[in-house]
């Protein structure tokens, strides 16, 4: 059985003709099996090193150098919320924003909420100094961010 599905493979095989050569695809494939999957697997390692022909070794030296990917051990929770970390959202809060976040859901930046829902990372900034401290929930920008809106983001009560 496939650790990647055919409609991933042939999104990532979509790719080549974009790029100058298969490895140059790399991050595009981890980006599609992790947004399919919530994590690569090393079976999905594997996969991606073979449709690349790459070594398994190439891929997992990419998918670890940044910490956006997750592995199987570590999934990505339901939600991703990203929440700033520049010196905008800072002295407007961000930092008591993230401890109270981490504090009430039980987790620390990078993991996951123990019930799946959630997962909180850093980004270093979300371009949104206006509406500071802000978050970046999916792919949706939250502005004047506070701890209960994110808690409710993070246990799908919004």
């Amino acid at each position: 059985m496939s650790a990647i599905s055919e409609a991933a493979k042939q999104k990532i095989r979509d790719h080549f003709s974009r790029y100058p050569s298969k490895q140059a695809v790399t991050l595009p494939a981890l980006h599609i099996v992790q947004q399919e999957q919530g994590f690569v697997s090393r079976a999905a390692i594997k996969e991606i090193a073979d449709l690349l022909e790459l070594s398994p070794a190439q891929i997992v030296d990419t998918m670890t150098f940044y910490g956006f990917f997750k592995d199987e051990q570590h999934p990505l929770g339901k939600r991703r919320i990203w929440v700033c970390r520049s010196l905008s959202c800072m002295l407007r809060g961000g930092d008591e924003l993230l401890a109270e976040v981490c504090d009430r859901l039980h987790v620390q930046p990078g993991q996951t909420t123990p019930d799946g829902k959630a997962t909180i990372e850093l980004a270093e900034c979300l371009g949104a100094c206006d509406g500071a401290p802000c978050i970046l929930i999916d792919d949706e920008l939250q502005l004047n961010a506070t701890v209960d809106d994110v808690v409710a983001l993070a246990e799908d009560r919004v």
